[in-house]
């Protein structure tokens, strides 16, 4: 996979992954993650996460809302976490393939040209 700005990366759709090809390697997923604020690898480098605080519960169901959105038109799902309230984190990775693909960079691209009200602290 070669490494694509977070704008080229929001440029592009997701495309239907059924398996059958390889997941991105360490090296290639940390390249990317260069070019993408705030998200990290977890899961030994299966996944990428990030994490926000908001301003208080409507701003978590709101966020949630526009992610649900923009991941439905792409036909890529991530894992929504809501802890106490207003701590929300967002999981990527393709399940097809138990790993990172171009898709799961795209999606957290358009993710990050959302609008979330951050709590203030």
């Amino acid at each position: 996979m070669t490494t694509q700005s977070a704008q080229q990366l929001a440029q592009k759709k997701c495309l239907p992954c059924e398996g059958g090809v390889e997941p991105c390697t360490l090296d290639e997923a940390k390249n990317q993650l260069g070019e993408l604020q705030g998200w990290y690898l977890t899961h030994e480098g299966q996944r990428i996460r990030k994490d926000w605080r908001v301003k208080h519960f409507m701003a978590a169901i709101d966020f949630f809302n526009q992610v649900a959105q923009i991941a439905e038109a792409d036909g890529h799902h991530p894992d929504l976490h809501l802890e106490g309230y207003r701590n929300l984190s967002i999981e990527l990775w393709t399940h097809a393939i138990a790993g990172l693909s171009e898709n799961d960079f795209i999606l957290a691209a358009k993710i990050d040209q959302l609008a979330v009200v951050l709590h203030d602290c």
